[in-house]
């Protein structure tokens, strides 16, 4: 993973997302969040939520669980069936265990009760920022993968596998009917395109990528 990705998203603009429909607990936390230079945007509803088109960077979400119209879990319910992986703190003043469980088996990175404290929420906030960061930057570095991938030949790609179980060039070229001169310049093509400096950083890259090892 390079630090080109990790800069990238370490640089990137940070937003914290609450959905709440009790007006002093939204002034409290928009003062909380600018005292410590966190942009804040607020909703009234889960429904506004939703339409609001917001951008694609470094997030969390501060979600009530009773609000008009649809619930923060019925709201978390969707978000995780849309593949939207915004990292999610519970914030509510009626929650109880079974809530805080069925929340927390969804992925909320916590639940916490009203009145809370500045702090805690603080410290909920960063474990939730540091986990969409570490998210981001495997994604990244995921998409790198798969670009670098794209950039195979057919039968590099089908050489990939082959060279990754480990099997010597003799043998590959012997299984796919061609010279172990060939095997060697395919070989050599795939570690250039795919940025591999040694043989077992690309066994690491074809792992990530779910590339099926020939069995010796």
């Amino acid at each position: 993973m390079t630090d080109g990705i990790r800069r990238k998203v370490m640089q990137s603009e940070t937003w914290i997302y609450i959905v709440d429909n009790d007006p002093p607990l939204r002034n409290m936390l928009k003062a909380l969040l600018k005292s410590v230079g966190l942009n804040s945007q607020f909703f009234s509803s889960a429904l506004e939520f939703k339409e609001a088109r917001l951008p694609e960077t470094l997030s969390c979400l501060i979600l009530d669980v009773r609000l008009p119209g649809m619930s923060g879990l019925e709201l978390q319910r969707e978000l995780n069936s849309g593949n939207n992986k915004v990292p999610i703190i519970f914030l509510t003043a009626y929650g109880d265990i079974p809530m805080a469980v069925r929340a927390m088996k969804g992925g909320a990175v916590n639940f916490l009760t009203k009145p809370v404290r500045e702090q805690e929420l603080l410290d909920a906030i960063q474990a939730a920022l540091d986990r969409d960061r570490l998210r981001r930057i495997r994604e990244e570095h995921l998409a790198g993968l798969h670009a670098r991938l794209k950039l195979l030949t057919a039968r590099e790609r089908e050489l990939l596998s082959w060279v990754v179980s480990g099997k010597p060039n003799k043998e590959i070229a012997a299984e796919l009917g061609m010279s172990e001169i060939t095997v060697k310049v395919h070989r050599g093509n795939l570690m250039r395109k795919m940025q591999a400096p040694s043989f077992a950083e690309l066994v690491r890259m074809a792992a990530e990528l779910k590339i099926v090892h020939r069995k010796s």
